[in-house]
C-alpha cells in the first residue's frame, strides 16, 4: 500500500551547493502517476536515486524512495546497478562518492625539520596532512595498508564513527571486504597540495600570514609519497604490508617500492602508468588553462578577494568527466536522447546536460589551484627519472606487484599498465600479477568495480607470510 504522506506534497530538488542557479518543484498527486513518471524519470536520470526531495512540510524523501512509494518500477538503480521494481533502463550509470568535502580526519603536523622538495630548490619548514584510519594496528606493527588517493579525493575513503558519510571506497574496505579491516590497519591521507585539511595553496603562509595561492612550490609525485612516509614513520611502522593506490594513487604507491624497497611489503598500482602519454598530459593542460584564463583566478590570489574562478573550474571538470569515462558507456547510458526539444545554440542532448551538472557541482567542492599543483605533479612524473635506463630503476622493485587497469580507460590505456606489468618482470620481478578488468566505466573503473577491484586486491593482500592470528594480534 502507498504511503498516503507523499499526497499532494511539493517535492523539490535541492541543488545543495549555493552557487547553483536551479532547482525543480513538482506536484505530484497520487492520481497523475504520468506526471510522476515523466518528471521523476528526469530526476532520476540527472541525479540518481539518492538524490534528497524535500517536501513544503519540511520531510525529506530521496528520489528511490518516491519511486518506490507510488509503484512506479520502469527505473534501474544507478547507484548499485541493482533495479528499482522493474526493467534496467538504458541510461543508468552509476556515479561515484570521489568528491566529497568532508571532516572527521585526524592531523600529522610535521615540523622541526625542514621538508625539502624536488623542484627548484624550495622546502616547506612545516607542513600538515590530513589521514584517516580503519582497522587496528596490531602488536608488531606489521599489518599496516598504505592507501594513496587520486587527484581530487579527500582521505574519507571509508565511513566511520567521526564521519559517517560514505567514503569514496565505502564497498571495498571493511570487515571482509576487498581490504578487510580485520585483518588490516588502512591508513589514507589528502595528499600535500591538496585542499582537504592537508597543507596546499589555500593553507596560510606563516612567513605571510596569508594564503599561498600561486606562491605555494611546485609539487612532484615524489614529495606526495614522501610526505606521507613521514606519517608512517609517527607510527613506527617499519614496514607497510601493502602500498596501494589507482590513478594518481597508483603512480604513488608504485614509486613508494622504488624509494623505499625495504619497507613495502607489496604493492597494488590500479590505472596507473610509470609515465603519462602525450594526450593524458595535454588534456590536464586543458583544464589548467580554463582555470588560469579565467579572470576571476586572480593569478592564483582570489582568496581575499569576492571573486572565483567558477567558470574556469567547472568547463576544466566538464573536460575531465570525458576522460574518467568512456564512449561505450555514454553510448549505452545517454545514446542521442534529448532533454530540451528547442533548437538553439544552447545545450540539447543529455550527456551535455550530465557535463553541465558534473561541472557545477564539482566546481567549489575543489580548490582550484590545488588542481592546478597537483596535476602538474601528475604530468612530470617519470618512473625512471633519473636512473641510466629502466632496468635500473625498476630492478629495485622485487616485492610482489598487482597491476590493474580497465579495457575503456582513456585516460590511462589499458598498454600503460601492461607496459609497466612487463618492464617490472623484464628486470626480474618474478611476483607480478597483471589483470585486464572488462568494464565499461573507463579510468573511474577502478571507483565503480566493486566485484573485480575488490576481488582481485583481498586475493592479492591476503596471499601473505603474515598469519591471521600475527595480523589481528594486539
Amino acid at each position: 500500500m502507498r504511503n498516503a504522506s507523499y499526497d499532494g506534497y511539493n517535492f523539490i530538488m535541492h541543488a545543495k551547493d549555493n552557487f547553483s542557479k536551479f532547482s525543480w518543484l513538482y506536484t505530484l498527486p497520487l492520481k497523475e502517476v504520468t506526471h510522476i513518471v515523466k518528471n521523476l524519470g528526469d530526476l532520476f536520470y540527472r541525479f540518481g536515486p539518492s538524490k534528497i526531495l524535500q517536501t513544503d512540510n519540511g520531510k525529506e524523501f530521496t528520489v528511490r524512495q518516491v519511486l518506490q512509494e507510488y509503484e512506479i518500477n520502469n527505473f534501474a538503480d544507478p547507484v548499485s546497478d541493482t533495479k528499482v521494481g522493474g526493467k534496467k533502463h538504458s541510461l543508468d550509470g552509476p556515479e561515484s562518492a570521489y568528491h566529497h568535502v568532508v571532516s572527521g580526519y585526524q592531523i600529522y603536523k610535521h615540523q622541526n625539520e625542514s621538508f625539502r622538495l624536488k623542484y627548484n630548490n624550495k622546502s616547506l619548514n612545516e607542513f600538515q596532512l590530513a589521514y584517516e584510519t580503519w582497522g587496528k594496528l596490531n602488536a608488531k606493527k606489521n599489518n599496516a595498508i598504505l592507501l594513496f588517493t587520486g587527484l581530487s579525493a579527500s582521505s574519507h575513503a571509508k565511513s566511520h564513527d567521526e564521519n559517517q558519510r560514505p567514503g569514496w571506497w565505502e564497498k571495498f574496505i571493511g570487515p571482509n571486504l576487498g581490504i578487510d579491516t580485520n585483518h588490516f590497519f588502512v591508513i589514507c591521507c589528502n595528499h600535500l597540495g591538496g585542499c582537504y585539511g592537508s597543507t596546499g595553496p589555500s593553507s596560510i603562509n606563516p612567513a605571510t600570514s596569508k594564503p599561498y595561492g600561486a606562491s605555494f612550490p611546485m609539487l612532484s609525485v615524489e614529495d606526495f609519497v614522501r610526505a606521507q612516509f613521514q606519517l608512517i614513520n609517527h607510527f613506527g611502522i617499519n614496514k607497510l604490508h601493502a602500498s596501494i593506490g589507482s590513478s594518481l594513487g597508483g603512480m604513488c604507491s608504485i614509486l613508494s617500492a622504488l624509494l623505499y624497497p625495504e619497507n613495502v611489503g607489496r604493492v597494488a598500482t590500479i590505472s596507473s602508468c610509470m609515465a603519462p602519454y602525450p594526450t593524458a598530459i595535454a588534456l590536464r593542460y586543458l583544464q589548467r588553462k580554463m582555470i588560469m584564463t579565467d579572470p576571476n583566478w586572480e593569478h592564483g590570489h582570489y582568496y581575499d578577494k569576492d571573486v572565483y574562478p567558477l567558470d574556469g573550474m567547472r568547463i576544466a571538470r566538464e573536460i575531465g568527466t570525458l576522460t574518467y569515462r568512456s564512449g561505450p558507456e555514454w553510448l549505452e547510458r545517454f545514446g542521442l536522447r534529448r532533454f530540451n526539444d528547442a533548437i538553439q545554440l544552447t545545450p540539447t542532448f543529455e550527456i551535455e546536460n550530465y557535463l553541465q551538472y558534473q561541472g557545477l557541482t564539482f566546481a567549489k567542492k575543489y580548490d582550484p589551484n590545488s588542481l592546478l599543483y597537483i596535476s602538474k605533479a601528475m604530468d612530470l612524473f617519470n618512473l625512471t627519472e633519473g636512473y641510466d635506463n629502466q632496468t635500473d630503476a625498476f630492478s629495485k622493485i622485487q616485492c610482489p606487484v598487482l597491476v590493474l587497469g580497465a579495457q575503456t580507460d582513456i585516460l590511462f590505456p589499458i598498454w600503460q599498465q601492461k607496459q609497466l606489468a612487463e618492464e617490472l618482470i623484464k628486470s626480474g620481478n618474478s611476483n607480478v600479477t597483471f589483470f585486464e578488468l572488462n568494464s565499461i566505466f573507463g579510468h573511474d573503473t577502478f571507483l565503480l568495480d566493486v566485484n573485480g577491484v575488490s576481488t582481485a586486491l583481498k586475493g592479492f593482500l591476503e596471499i601473505s607470510a603474515l598469519s591471521i592470528e600475527e595480523k589481528t594480534q594486539t
